[in-house]
């Protein structure tokens, strides 16, 4: 029988391998990766699920992360790109420094603006909360490097210590940096993939500051009262959840319920002082939040806000958008 299975096989590739190996080039051409990403969309994601605080108040309501969905550039998906309605192409170098960098630069720092957006809700929240937390530990990474420098950093390299002096924050190497004179060499140890390295850097004078041409980001850690730990998930990345994340944790920390019941989405950065900074593919995440039925969508106030009632007015949506500037006026318009 497994004789029969098997001339039966051959005998049509044999007759048909033409026409294999066409579809066959035509598959591979299709999958063959392009330097875009393709945005096909936008979604909300309960934010509450992954943020735990001890002894925290429920609540009735949920604030809802709004996100885009994309998928990476093939030929495939960027011819229909031009066919499928609101797919929108991104080239690779809207995200990337310069042509040195790949994606891994880049999805690096979406991490690292992920971890500081959850860095600077946490202490936003506790603050206004009235609630304990300090700065239990700190971690210095290269989120950027200059392509003047011609040292052997790397996006993602964690700085250890700079002339032998540990560094704490981004404060302490720049006292270091400007300790010196220019085109002095400084001595920086690093961590890469679990190994230590030592690489000599340069300083150089740009705009009348010192500089070594590497742009540095820190990552608190916090020990905090009542405990928070926060879960992320692998496909996260950025900083536009800030906001969002600010108003669950801190509505995890007080009595009052401020989402009433209410669905609320929402997106926008925040920095460490309770700013809300604009983002970017706004109109993706807001259709998403409107396709998950959410009731309100909170965005940061100027152009994203404009952009929204744009939309909203032009597809008719029902959904009520809030424009803030800081997250105490965030909390002011949903009370």
């Amino acid at each position: 029988m497994l004789n029969n299975v098997y001339e039966k096989i051959k005998k049509f590739i044999k007759e048909n391998y033409k026409s294999l190996i066409f579809f066959l080039i035509l598959y591979g051409i299709f999958l063959w990766p392009l330097n875009y990403y393709i945005i096909v969309g936008g979604g909300i994601s309960e934010v509450g699920n992954r943020i735990e605080i001890e002894d925290s108040y429920n609540s009735k309501g949920s604030f809802n992360l709004a996100y885009v969905s994309e998928i990476k550039g093939t030929v495939g998906t960027y011819l229909l790109s031009y066919i499928m309605p609101d797919w929108k192409r991104v080239k690779m170098s809207d995200y990337t420094y310069d042509n040195e960098e790949d994606k891994n630069d880049v999805e690096f720092r979406g991490q690292i603006d992920l971890l500081n957006s959850y860095d600077f809700a946490i202490k936003n929240a506790y603050i206004k909360a009235g609630k304990s937390y300090k700065v239990s530990d700190t971690d210095i990474y290269v989120y950027l490097v200059d392509n003047k420098n011609n040292s052997e950093f790397k996006v993602g390299d964690k700085i250890l210590e700079a002339d032998g002096k540990k560094i704490n924050s981004v404060s302490d190497y720049s006292e270091i940096v400007n300790s010196h004179n220019v085109s002095d060499t400084i001595d920086i140890l690093i961590e890469r993939n679990k190994k230590k390295k030592n690489i000599k850097n340069s300083i150089y004078k740009s705009k009348d500051r010192k500089i070594t041409g590497i742009y540095i980001s820190s990552i608190n850690t916090y020990k905090t009262d009542p405990k928070i730990d926060i879960k992320f998930r692998k496909s996260e990345s950025g900083s536009s959840g800030g906001l969002i994340e600010t108003l669950d944790i801190y509505n995890k920390l007080v009595k009052e319920d401020i989402t009433k019941g209410r669905k609320i989405a929402g997106t926008g950065e925040i920095d460490s002082s309770g700013n809300v900074l604009p983002i970017g593919e706004v109109k993706y995440k807001l259709l998403g939040a409107v396709k998950e039925d959410a009731d309100i969508f909170i965005v940061p106030k100027g152009e994203n806000y404009e952009t929204c009632l744009k939309v909203k007015k032009e597809k008719k949506l029902k959904i009520k958008i809030i424009g803030v500037s800081n997250f105490v006026e965030a909390l002011e318009k949903l009370k």
